[in-house]
């Protein structure tokens, strides 16, 4: 599985407005419930909150990857949220996280959210996808760029 194959314009925020990593998650988690690949939105939050309590998933470069295997999620599905402030994640590098990615999988899908962490992580390696994810102006360039389809 591709991981745009889990994510559309609907779970994409160009422009997070919490101040704290609970209510960017909280946001993401809304869009992700908008397009209806959630059971029950209050618990696939309370598993997410509970996964980020556990230890951070602030990986370093400005990056978050919160995720969870839950009983609310019905879809496999990806959100992704650009903050242009920066949210304190408690990452190993102290940096403020800028990009985020939520990850929902349902509880019985096995090892299905590792796959899609390897994959973003090798993709979020790169300096230059990174920059083009946080200077992207639309949500169809962010599809582009996670697709691999985008110029310069």
């Amino acid at each position: 599985m591709d991981i745009t194959e889990l994510i559309n314009k609907e779970q994409i925020c160009m422009e997070l407005h919490g101040d704290t990593k609970e209510e960017v998650i909280c946001e993401l988690v809304d869009a992700i419930d908008k397009s209806n690949n959630l059971h029950d939105k209050n618990i696939y939050l309370s598993d997410v909150i509970k996964r980020e309590g556990e230890i951070s998933t602030g990986i370093g470069n400005e990056i978050a990857i919160p995720h969870g295997k839950s009983k609310g999620v019905k879809n496999a599905s990806l959100a992704f949220g650009v903050s242009k402030k920066g949210i304190d994640f408690k990452s190993f590098d102290e940096k403020l996280v800028h990009l985020i990615f939520l990850i929902a999988v349902p509880e019985d899908s096995n090892n299905l959210h590792l796959k899609v962490l390897s994959q973003l992580s090798r993709k979020l390696m790169h300096p230059e996808f990174r920059h083009k994810l946080k200077n992207a102006n639309t949500k169809e360039e962010i599809l582009l760029i996670l697709n691999g389809e985008s110029e310069g």
